[in-house]
């Protein structure tokens, strides 16, 4: 089966084919950070609008890139949420268009159902069953998968996710949005141990999180050594961005740790835009590496929102035999645990 996956639940619009005997064809993605970055996020009535003008020359493009004609077209896969509704509503009424015009059948997506099979589409592909660690700007959750739809929510933020403390870090210390990479970049001119962040809810047992109090502190910290400018000198900037993101990654690392040993895997999986920052990457494998566990993670291309997941998140339903009807429905809030089981997915 070719699958053509449509992805627009936030500030990028993206697009693949994926074919079930040949993997991965092609995939587009068009970033609207640049449309975002004076507002310092993401204003949702500007990414509807912008999805609208890109969505369908992206068909055009990826199709052209895979060789593939549109009779060719098997599915269609469009994520349904969670997001923003309004660009939800842009790539679901498109897929459902495309998919009436071609007469073939079409799948909703769940957005963090694409994200945790990410990692399936590299050379070196995690096995069932595993843990995954889903960490982006509106999600930090970790769920035991024992595989696809076989769902259990183990623990998640109480309030704000860790990409969202990024973001939120990063426009304190005055940098660009988005804040990850940047706090990422600056934090690797800083010294970590130079300040103490807490670790937040480490101290108790469970595998929930909570961000917003190690961001109080973060602010409490930059007006402690703030100059007549509102902020600390470069030197203590990039300081304070390199004990913020370790406090981060060894909270996260903590909690992975526990989730592995409670389920007694030796597989983690982590994935979300937050998965590309190198320094969780290499903390996570020296923490687990200690229980003979491994880390996968997809390629930095596919941590953020990307066609390419949706793509394959929907053609192992689609091959499964489940589709939607002609309807068009959105859920910007959707537990991931209400999703049905495929079983194995189809390498």
């Amino acid at each position: 089966m070719k699958i053509l996956g449509i992805e627009t639940s936030c500030d990028e619009t993206g697009v693949a084919v994926y074919d079930t005997n040949s993997g991965l064809l092609a995939h587009c993605l068009y970033s609207q950070v640049a449309l975002h970055a004076d507002y310092g996020g993401v204003v949702p009535e500007l990414a509807s609008r912008d999805h609208v003008r890109k969505l369908l020359p992206l068909v055009e493009e990826v199709l052209t890139q895979a060789k593939v004609d549109k009779s060719q077209i098997d599915g269609i896969a469009y994520t349904a949420g969670p997001g923003l509704i309004g660009a939800l509503l842009v790539g679901s009424c498109v897929g459902r268009a495309i998919a009436l015009a071609l007469d073939v059948p079409a799948i909703a997506v769940h957005h963090m159902e694409g994200h945790l099979l990410a990692p399936l589409l590299e050379k070196d592909p995690p096995s069932f069953p595993f843990v995954a660690l889903l960490v982006s700007g509106g999600h930090t959750q970790l769920v035991r998968v024992d595989a696809i739809g076989e769902y259990t929510l183990m623990g998640e933020s109480l309030d704000d996710a860790a990409g969202e403390a990024f973001d939120k870090a990063a426009k304190m210390l005055d940098l660009d949005y988005p804040g990850g990479p940047q706090i990422a970049k600056l934090a690797e001119l800083g010294d970590s141990k130079r300040f103490t962040f807490p670790r937040p809810m480490t101290d108790r047992p469970g595998l929930d999180f909570s961000f917003s109090g190690l961001k109080t502190y973060t602010l409490n910290t930059i007006q402690a050594h703030a100059r007549d400018d509102g902020l600390p000198d470069e030197q203590t900037c990039a300081d304070i961005a390199a004990a913020f993101q370790e406090a981060v990654v060894e909270t996260l690392a903590i909690k992975c740790r526990r989730a592995i040993q409670a389920t007694g895997f030796k597989t983690l999986v982590m994935a979300g835009g937050v998965a590309a920052n190198k320094r969780l990457r290499e903390k996570l494998t020296q923490e687990l590496a200690r229980f003979n566990a491994r880390v996968f993670y997809a390629r930095n291309e596919f941590c953020t929102d990307n066609g390419a997941m949706i793509a394959y998140a929907g053609a192992q339903r689609l091959q499964a035999g489940q589709t939607d009807d002609a309807s068009v429905k959105v859920k910007p809030r959707w537990p991931l645990d209400e999703l049905p089981t495929v079983g194995k997915a189809q390498q």
